[in-house]
């Protein structure tokens, strides 16, 4: 007999979640980390009385109120609503494009002057077949929206000119003919109170824990345990790289500490100015609506992933759909070991796709 009915390699969210149907169905598992805490990329830890999103800014948001429901019923939510801030030089803009971007690039008032400002943008780029993202974007919003406000983050988080992009990536650029600077569409939204680890520590109440542990060192004896694996962890990397590496785009994080009560008046400030090398500014107090004298501002600044480094984003082109397909099919093969999360599963998940796919797995797995 196994000790563990799963071995559950990554304790974040969506190991989590596995990890917290699994016991509550009597099953016993085993969750490790190679980090020296719980909670993956969604970890939150507290400096000056704030909760740090040491990886990067995460907003909760939701369109399935069984989703909302779920988080819910582990923490209390506020009431955060994710309105960025766009910085092209001097210049500041809101998010995503609406009325007010209009309005302050232009100085048009209605709707059907904005409509007509970007249709004529769009007739004088006169792109029919768009072959890169660039075209794309142009053949979208027209080019002063393009090159304030996309062309250089862009650039900046893939690593390539939007020359060189495909236009796939941009199928699609919101555009909205309100004054309304709520970023997301979503239902339901906001941060957890304390922070995103009490998440998953509520998550992996009944299960075994081990940090700072690495599977890979550890895995004839790890494997040993449990009667199955889950693995959230790169399915290239599980399989040698046996085809080749997979792409994905890593992330650096500069976190200091200011002696300020505020101090960009927003919890996102996107820097969309390519000669600016890092993407945002986050000052995390003000996703709980925070009035510690001091305040904590990371810079986010996108990076070529190689071994080694930390994954954040899957590159879904031909080219990785392809190579990814391979790995799949020989993960497909396996009796005792099932993939899943971000990066196991070689896909973008927003935290509740990740919730909604790990709930899927466990009741495909468990009932």
């Amino acid at each position: 007999m196994k000790k563990y009915d799963y071995l559950i390699v990554g304790a974040g969210l969506f190991g989590s979640v596995f990890a917290h149907e699994a016991t509550k169905k009597g099953k016993k598992c085993l969750v490790t980390d190679k980090r020296d805490h719980i909670a993956g990329n969604i970890y939150t830890e507290e400096r000056e009385g704030i909760n740090v999103h040491k990886y990067g800014a995460h907003i909760f948001h939701t369109s399935d109120k069984r989703v909302w429901d779920y988080v819910n019923s582990l923490v209390e939510f506020n009431n955060y609503v994710n309105c960025p801030v766009a910085r092209y030089k001097d210049e500041l803009y809101n998010m995503p494009f609406n009325m007010n971007t209009f309005s302050k690039m232009w100085g048009v008032v209605t709707p059907a002057e904005a409509k007509a400002k970007i249709d004529a943008q769009r007739a004088e780029a006169a792109v029919d077949e768009p072959k890169n993202l660039e075209e794309q974007a142009l053949s979208l919003v027209g080019r002063d929206i393009y090159e304030k406000l996309v062309k250089g983050y862009t650039e900046k988080q893939w690593g390539r000119r939007a020359t060189e992009l495909p236009a796939f990536i941009i199928r699609r650029l919101p555009v909205r003919f309100i004054y309304d600077n709520n970023y997301f569409n979503d239902r339901y939204q906001g941060i957890p109170i304390g922070g995103y680890t009490k998440i998953c520590e509520k998550l992996l109440d009944g299960s075994d824990v081990r940090l700072g542990t690495d599977y890979f060192a550890n895995k004839a004896e790890l494997d040993g345990l449990a009667d199955k694996v889950l693995f959230t962890g790169m399915i290239d990397e599980y399989y040698g790289y046996k085809f080749g590496e997979l792409e994905y785009r890593s992330l650096r994080f500069e976190t200091e500490t200011l002696d300020c009560e505020n101090y960009q008046g927003n919890a996102v400030v996107n820097y969309t100015e390519y000669e600016v090398p890092y993407t945002r500014i986050i000052e995390h107090k003000h996703f709980e609506f925070g009035t510690q004298p001091k305040t904590v501002v990371t810079r986010e600044y996108p990076a070529t992933w190689k071994r080694g480094d930390e994954p954040y984003y899957p590159v879904n082109n031909e080219r990785n759909d392809g190579l990814y397909a391979k790995y799949k099919a020989l993960a497909d093969k396996e009796n005792n070991v099932i993939f899943g999360g971000r990066l196991g599963m070689y896909k973008y998940f927003d935290m509740d796709d990740t919730i909604t796919a790990a709930l899927a797995l466990a009741e495909k797995e468990i009932g």
